[in-house]
């Protein structure tokens, strides 16, 4: 079994106090680490280091994150292909290009409306992880999502918990 933390939307130019006590609280048992674009700049990766990590670039990051993270990839995740993309380019129905983008995708990662989605259709699991800072509609807490691939795919949206 391989479980990977999934985030998007971080939205910091380096690593805080706060953030780095986060991660560590939420991502203690994940071999991997998944962000979904909008981390803005290189330093906030510097977090997860000693995980493998994988890594696309949204509308908000710099040009050196740009140049280093693609805008779309495509990896493996144990038995299972992962197709992942910020998705600020792709119009108001996000889920319907991505069908577009990733035509093989077991599961399909996305971010950038800073709302949590985690649902299938067909046997494509869809999964958004919302936003981690708490920057979401409404002064919605921030989310994050865990993906866990053994012999199934399955995901969930956990809530960050309050860290002082």
């Amino acid at each position: 079994m391989i479980r990977a933390g999934v985030l998007s939307d971080t939205h910091l130019s380096r690593p805080d106090d706060l953030f780095t006590r986060q991660v560590a609280d939420c991502f203690a048992d994940c071999e991997a680490i998944i962000h979904v674009g909008d981390l803005t700049a290189l330093p906030v990766l510097e977090a997860f280091r000693g995980k493998t990590v994988y890594a696309v670039h949204g509308n908000m990051c710099d040009g050196e994150t740009c140049a280093r993270h693609p805008e779309q990839m495509q990896f493996a995740l144990g038995q299972f292909t992962i197709g992942l993309t910020h998705g600020a380019r792709l119009g108001p129905d996000i889920e319907n290009a991505l069908w577009h983008l990733f035509p093989e995708a077991d599961c399909i990662i996305y971010g950038h409306t800073h709302r949590p989605v985690c649902h299938r259709i067909d046997t494509t699991l869809f999964l958004n992880p919302g936003t981690f800072r708490s920057t979401g509609p409404y002064g919605a807490p921030g989310t994050f999502a865990v993906l866990e691939a053994g012999e199934k795919l399955t995901a969930r949206i956990v809530t960050v918990p309050l860290i002082r």
